[in-house]
């Protein structure tokens, strides 16, 4: 009978221990402070919700030389975005950075990155085939 109590003791022990609450990992920040959306995070313009994925934060500088280099042919703004459409040695491409001001006829250049395919953004009412999304711009001359 004596086994039978410690026995039943020990597992009530056993099953309180068990029960308390364990720490938690800390948080982890949500959004990237480098300007630039986390891997595998899709860039949000207001209409998406979520309000402003960069408030607060300001282009990076580009250094002259950065990747991609090309004439400005369009640019709209939107959402706190610039798109710009730039032609480099004959192709045409969508880019994509924090709100900047640039015109048409402007010599540009910005870091490579992948591009993102079918992205679709609400408050243009407009899908880009592809688009590069980059951390910063750099305007020839500037």
């Amino acid at each position: 009978m004596k086994k039978t109590v410690l026995v039943a003791l020990a597992v009530v022990s056993l099953a309180a221990a068990g029960c308390k609450e364990k720490p938690k990992a800390p948080e982890t920040p949500a959004a990237p402070q480098s300007g630039m959306p986390a891997q595998g995070q899709m860039p949000q313009d207001a209409a998406h919700g979520g309000g402003d994925p960069h408030a607060g934060l300001k282009p990076q500088e580009i250094p002259a030389g950065a990747g991609h280099k090309g004439k400005v042919l369009s640019t709209m703004d939107a959402a706190g975005y610039t798109y710009l459409e730039v032609e480099e040695n004959g192709q045409k491409l969508w880019v994509a950075v924090m709100q900047t001001k640039v015109k048409v006829g402007d010599q540009v250049e910005f870091p490579d990155s992948p591009p993102m395919v079918n992205f679709h953004s609400k408050t243009l009412n407009r899908t880009f085939e592809k688009i590069i999304f980059a951390p910063g711009l750099r305007t020839a001359g500037k």
